[in-house]
């Protein structure tokens, strides 16, 4: 079986400026070919900002993009956006397919201490899809914090991040990343994006592919603006799982 080919897309983001970050993907996937998966950060049009989601480009303009990319790559193209809805403001990760199709995940633990909480309507749907026999769990940045929501339930082989996560808790990031592999026993990658952000936020990025055992694969420097790419074995993963079975002995916690 082949295996699954992602690359990570690690990048500064202009500030409040769709179009331009736009435009500087379309830069940035002219080079990239080949790939099952290409992954950009999260609020990838407007950068972390609270008001993001007012100003914005819509929904619409954000998958035709996406689709358009999808197309060309013969990938599916993941990353979050602010987005404004009938229900309020949230921050949206859109996964989008070669052939339009959409899933969505609106991220559910919001950074309360940027208020974001304030500013957005946490998710409530812990979203599972599957794309070229994998099965994926899409979640975004905080939500990394939370172990009980990644809980692998034997229904996911990847765990896909995005994310705006700071240079000073990058510790965090890159640790929490690795757990998040061990204690589910799956492929685990986080995409971070780099730079200055309109608030004086600094980022690393740090984005890394991780393996089911805990084993970096892929990693990038920190402070550059780079592309990761990491070829994930199903084959490995299901083989690893069968002969060291920890996750048949997960507690069933249930959320409320």
């Amino acid at each position: 079986m082949p295996g699954l080919k992602i690359s990570l897309l690690q990048q500064p983001l202009v500030w409040m400026d769709g179009q331009a970050n736009l435009r500087h993907f379309d830069v940035q996937l002219e080079g990239v070919s080949g790939r099952d998966i290409i992954v950009l950060p999260e609020m990838f049009t407007t950068g972390f900002a609270m008001e993001a989601a007012k100003q914005s480009l819509s929904e619409q303009d954000v998958i035709a993009w996406m689709r358009d990319k999808a197309r060309q790559n013969n990938a599916l193209i993941a990353a979050s956006a602010a987005l404004q809805t009938e229900q309020g403001a949230v921050n949206r990760f859109l996964l989008v397919e070669p052939e339009g199709n959409v899933h969505r995940y609106d991220k559910r633990h919001l950074f309360r201490m940027a208020n974001e909480h304030q500013h957005y309507e946490a998710g409530r749907e812990r979203v599972v899809f599957s794309w070229r026999g994998w099965r994926i769990l899409p979640l975004v940045c905080y939500d990394l914090r939370f172990p009980v929501w990644s809980r692998n339930r034997d229904d996911y082989d990847l765990l896909l991040y995005v994310a705006n996560w700071p240079a000073p808790r990058s510790l965090h990031w890159q640790a929490l990343l690795v757990a998040r592999a061990i204690e589910n026993q799956a492929w685990v990658a986080g995409c971070n994006r780099v730079g200055t952000d309109g608030n004086g936020h600094h980022y690393r990025g740090d984005s890394l592919v991780v393996s089911p055992q805990g084993e970096i694969v892929a990693d990038a420097d920190p402070h550059q603006a780079t592309r990761i790419d990491a070829q994930l074995s199903l084959e490995a993963l299901r083989e690893y799982r069968k002969q060291f079975p920890a996750w048949q002995d997960a507690d069933p916690f249930t959320l409320g």
